[in-house]
């Protein structure tokens, strides 16, 4: 193995070769990071019949040398990231991992562990290290404090600090788990999250409507499901199938939030107000607690921050400056969710939150925390038919979302999400730009990520 304690300012001779096998989005993003930051062996590959284009594509490029498959880059490489699908991660190793260059260190970049454990252990040579990875971001958010998951399953200590010292330019926050660890965490804190959204995608495409237009879901936290629903769809559907589908604690999340949108819609027809105020404030004791015994600060201060980055105008009808009463459904049965599964999102918040999981854990908890607010979606819930429309589309599409994972079926998955994406699709490069600056506004306002946060004795670097 090649010394591990180097940077990219040291003489190119000493320098690590870095393989970067796929080139979809997160590997392009990592070799922009790496080729900036100064490394000078950087190994792509893609799909070969891909190889032309993205030679073109990275003609001049420091550092970058575009080869024609995995086996090249497998053989040249001191430090290798398999950027693939989880779907295809057994497939794809099976096809180029016999090739890895002795003492090699490999890693992973697949948002479900699992599979990618299995097809490591299974196709890699003995004297190949296994030291693994995951961003838990997209592509288009910026790498610096995200928290960038290391994962040390068959390696020596100075195969871990080479991949530290490898990713050190991304300036990430280091998350040390194991792979079992790995797959709890990115399903407590993605699994629900993205059902609610999907839901959300899916239900207002089958109204046919753009939402911020009808002046129902404009301001506040209104602007935070646009702008959110926006951003995930306009990414691939391969980014969120895998977790779904293939992490069963995911599967069994999904399924109980549709459940919970479904117990809850039904105590709002039967205007069951003892019983949906009993079910929703079990649900916040639960997952919030008295409020008491947290040091840190809300994540959402306040809507008013939100309100500039509304894609839509406030309906003249409104009341005031206040968005209209909405029963907030997807995050009345996110928390239910949360309640019913004994989920701890408090848990996993500070050391491996997504920053769209920390956006929309920061809105449920300023609904929830605060009475008022609370009270006021309850009373919505029972009374204010204006969103009982879209609440009915809802409740079918989270119901579907969850048979189509159940399913275990990608092809199915892929139609359904790009049917959606297709609705909103001239609508993305608006809506990127403003939930880009929004959810950087919002993160920015909340506290840092505390130091010294464990996992099974585990720290954060």
């Amino acid at each position: 193995m090649v010394r591990s304690d180097v940077t990219p300012d040291v003489p190119v001779d000493e320098q690590p070769t870095i393989g970067l096998i796929g080139m979809g989005a997160m590997g392009k993003m990592y070799a922009k990071c790496l080729s900036a930051a100064g490394w000078k062996k950087i190994h792509v590959c893609d799909l070969p019949e891909m190889y032309e284009s993205l030679k073109a594509a990275y003609e001049g490029t420091p550092g970058i040398t575009v080869l024609r498959d995995g086996h090249y880059v497998s053989r040249t490489s001191d430090f290798i990231i398999y950027s693939v699908e989880a779907e295809f991660i057994n497939s794809v190793v099976a096809q180029y991992g016999p090739s890895t260059k002795v003492g090699a260190v490999v890693a992973g970049q697949t948002s479900v562990k699992a599979p990618e454990r299995a097809a490591f252990e299974r196709h890699l040579p003995e004297d190949v290290h296994i030291v693994s990875c995951h961003s838990l971001h997209g592509p288009t958010v910026q790498t610096k404090g995200q928290p960038l998951v290391l994962i040390k399953h068959r390696a020596p200590d100075e195969a871990l600090t080479l991949v530290e010292n490898v990713l050190r330019p991304l300036q990430s926050r280091y998350v040390y788990m194991s792979y079992e660890e790995h797959d709890e965490v990115t399903a407590n804190t993605q699994a629900v999250t993205h059902a609610a959204f999907l839901s959300m995608g899916t239900a207002w495409s089958s109204a046919a409507s753009y939402p911020w237009e009808n002046g129902y879901y404009v301001g506040g936290i209104e602007t935070v499901k646009v702008n959110i629903m926006l951003r995930i769809f306009s990414n691939k559907w391969h980014v969120y199938a895998g977790l779904a589908i293939l992490n069963p604690s995911a599967r069994v999340q999904i399924k109980q939030y549709a459940q919970s949108t479904t117990d809850i819609f039904k105590l709002m027809l039967a205007a069951d107000e003892e019983g949906l105020r009993d079910r929703l404030y079990k649900a916040r004791d639960i997952v919030f607690g008295d409020g008491k015994t947290s040091a840190r600060n809300p994540i959402l201060l306040s809507e008013d921050i939100l309100d500039r980055f509304s894609l839509g105008k406030k309906d003249p009808n409104a009341n005031g400056s206040r968005p209209l009463a909405n029963s907030h459904l997807s995050l009345l049965a996110m928390v239910d969710c949360w309640a019913r599964l004994g989920v701890n999102p408090f848990l996993h918040l500070e050391l491996a939150a997504t920053p769209i999981f920390r956006m929309w854990f920061g809105v449920a908890e300023y609904l929830f925390r605060s009475k008022e607010r609370l009270d006021g979606a309850i009373q919505a819930a029972l009374h204010d038919v204006s969103h009982r429309y879209d609440d009915v589309e809802f409740v079918v599409a989270s119901r579907s979302w969850s048979q189509c994972v159940s399913f275990g079926n990608f092809e199915l998955y892929k139609q359904r999400f790009e049917e959606t994406a297709a609705f909103f699709e001239s609508r993305y490069e608006e809506a990127g730009k403003v939930g880009s600056e929004m959810l950087k506004v919002i993160m920015d306002s909340s506290t840092e990520p505390q130091k010294g946060v464990h996992v099974n004795g585990k720290s954060i670097a």
